[in-house]
């Protein structure tokens, strides 16, 4: 059973930084990509950014390209999301996934999620 813990969101005003956190527990076997997606109040369920087991490959959505930074401790089995230069648009709730996937993945292909966090951005 493998189970993500997402932590780190928070309320924060626009222009300001949150880093999130998700640990894995259980059992992940081979080369499982990690991501992280986001969810608005009456909108579909949208990936922010992912990483691939090396780290090697990334991607990120345009909405979030140049402000959002996604990283992986694979000896820990915790992948982040610094998230910088925040904007209002970005309020949502977090979760963080894993799956034997490619980085470009709709949620749909993921195997495994975690509960999800709040970040709220004010003006």
């Amino acid at each position: 059973q493998v189970q993500l813990v997402e932590s780190g969101g928070g309320l924060v005003q626009a222009g300001g930084s949150l880093r999130l956190s998700c640990a894995a527990s259980g059992r992940i076997f081979g080369s499982y990509t990690r991501g992280w997606f986001r969810q608005a109040l009456g909108q579909e369920r949208e990936l922010v950014a992912a990483i691939s087991w090396s780290g090697a490959r990334t991607y990120y959505a345009d909405s979030v390209k140049g402000r959002f930074t996604i990283s992986r401790d694979n000896a820990k089995n915790t992948v982040y999301l610094q998230m910088n230069s925040l904007k209002p648009e970005d309020t949502a709730v977090y979760y963080c996934a894993a799956g034997r996937v490619a980085t470009t993945s709709p949620p749909s292909q993921y195997d495994y999620w975690g509960q999800g966090t709040q970040v709220t951005v004010s003006s």
